[in-house]
């Protein structure tokens, strides 16, 4: 496998950052996921868009302007002559000292690996998955913003462990005020009374790309949507649960703390969302 790495294309196992960079060291970087269908790039602008957006609020300078990052995933895309599959884009800050001080790095460090990916079985599209609140809260949006993007994970991680020790596959966390943020990766919408409704940014959820479209898809369907804040009940009682993001898409939630969403089967409104993004996906992107 090829792995793009700062200028050029390097085999897999060439693929090597130092042990004194501060993204290993600190978690000091940025990142994003992106999707690749039909040997086509989705929403590739929107993810690039995003990343600057994130090092800008770290005050990180890119190696690269946008269109030679966009050539960079092209590139290694079609090095591993992949046709569908997802793509890893980060940016560390670069080699530095043993101290948190960012301005003593040298020149950050960009990567881009485009492998194959499966977040979750099959099955589970079809019947949805069971998910659980776990004690790991979302760490607050005045101490870390959840617009931005960054290599530290642990608080996600963590939420991922109690869930999987618990035997499920994801969690649902709360942020400190009680109210829904997001799952460990996705972001969560519920079906209620036939609206749409989802956590705002502000209640610690990822502003995320797929999210976004969904959103769209919501408008174009003529479904209300509503950013609000969710509490635990709200999500008992829902008629509909899915998640949404780039290694995800759109996955249904059948079963929340031990309660049946609905009749615990997909709904028809999260049916109608899947198909309309998998219409999507296969009609609209970047060619590599």
């Amino acid at each position: 496998m090829k792995v793009f790495l700062n200028d050029r294309l390097v085999d897999s196992e060439d693929a090597k950052v130092s042990v004194f960079d501060h993204g290993l060291l600190y978690g000091d970087g940025v990142f994003e996921g992106i999707r690749l269908y039909n040997r086509k790039i989705f929403e590739l602008d929107s993810h690039l868009e995003r990343l600057e957006y994130s090092a800008k609020a770290l005050i990180l300078d890119l190696p690269m302007e946008r269109a030679e990052i966009a050539d960079a995933i092209i590139a290694t895309c079609r090095a591993n002559e992949l046709v569908d599959g997802y793509i890893r884009l980060v940016v560390t800050r670069g080699i530095g000292t043993l101290g948190l001080n960012p301005y003593q790095c040298s020149e950050p460090q960009l990567f881009v690996i485009a492998d194959r990916i499966q977040l979750y079985p099959d099955e589970y599209y079809e019947q949805g998955l069971k998910a659980i609140t776990v004690a790991t809260t979302r760490i607050g949006v005045s101490a870390l913003p959840p617009m931005i993007k960054s290599l530290n994970y642990l608080n996600n991680i963590l939420a991922k462990i109690e869930a999987v020790n618990a035997g499920y596959m994801e969690a649902i966390m709360l942020n400190d005020r009680g109210s829904v943020a997001e799952c460990t990766g996705d972001n969560i919408f519920i079906v209620h009374k036939g609206r749409f409704l989802t956590p705002p940014i502000i209640s610690g959820a990822l502003k995320g790309i797929t999210r976004g479209v969904v959103m769209e898809i919501a408008d174009d369907l003529g479904i209300p949507l509503n950013e609000m804040e969710l509490s635990r009940y709200e999500l008992w009682v829902a008629d509909e649960c899915f998640l949404t993001g780039t290694a995800a898409e759109v996955v249904p939630v059948t079963e929340i703390d031990g309660r049946k969403i609905g009749n615990g089967e997909p709904g028809e409104m999260t049916r109608k969302i899947m198909e309309r993004f998998r219409q999507r996906v296969a009609q609209e992107g970047r060619k590599i």
